[in-house]
């Protein structure tokens, strides 16, 4: 491998069930940078802040038809803090593949190729990092990509609500703008039921979720 080569730290590549988003049920493979600069409190995937395996780009995309599923999704870690991330993405949509990102929204969307859809994530300030939203990345939002809020808390989801209603999302999803606006509870952190009827309460157009990939391999196993 030629040190001129770009390439990218990467903790694991894998084929699972997508967990999350509008996506969610369908075979996926699963591309996870490592390194993230963000320290949310409630992270699952701190296992991927370091170490890794570096592998060029071409590596990686040899892997990914390899695997061979029509569907893939490059996250982290942080995918975004990472340039690299940006020609591969285009590279993969170029090869005929559907290609989400899932990214915290502390970093530019606005560089990913119109192809790739956005999973943005927005910090509620139960995770400790709600300051670093960029919020001009919804400027840069599209009718194929979707936001989402984790939520703690009720203190977490009033903000998401704010959010939402203060930045326009919920005229954005109603209008076809956005996919989606998506809301998760913290695994395990808040009762499913009450956050539902939050929800509908509120008569929001948001999609309630929960990681379908920890109810069927459970929380703790890595690779799935």
């Amino acid at each position: 491998m030629a040190d001129t080569e770009p390439f990218l730290r990467i903790t694991e590549i894998f084929h699972s069930i997508q967990g999350e988003s509008t996506w969610a049920g369908l075979p996926c493979t699963f591309v996870r940078v490592t390194g993230c600069p963000l320290r949310c409190v409630w992270c699952d995937t701190a296992y991927a802040f370091q170490g890794g395996t570096r592998m060029t780009l071409a590596e990686i995309e040899q892997e990914v038809e390899r695997v061979g599923t029509p569907l893939v999704e490059v996250t982290g870690g942080e995918p975004l803090a990472h340039p690299n991330v940006i020609p591969l993405t285009r590279s993969l949509a170029d090869k005929g593949f559907t290609v989400l990102i899932e990214t915290s929204g502390a970093f530019d969307i606005s560089a990913l190729d119109p192809r790739v859809h956005r999973i943005m994530d927005l910090k509620c300030p139960g995770s400790g990092e709600s300051d670093r939203n960029l919020w001009s990345n919804l400027d840069h939002l599209g009718p194929t990509d979707e936001v989402k809020f984790v939520v703690a808390d009720r203190e977490d989801y009033l903000w998401a609500r704010e959010t939402i209603l203060e930045r326009g999302l919920d005229h954005s999803v109603r209008e076809g703008r956005l996919a989606a606006l998506l809301v998760s509870p913290v695994w395990n952190d808040l009762d499913h039921e009450e956050l539902a009827g939050w929800i509908l309460e509120d008569r929001l157009p948001v999609r309630f979720q929960l990681q379908l990939h920890k109810l069927i391999y459970g929380a703790d196993r890595i690779g799935v």
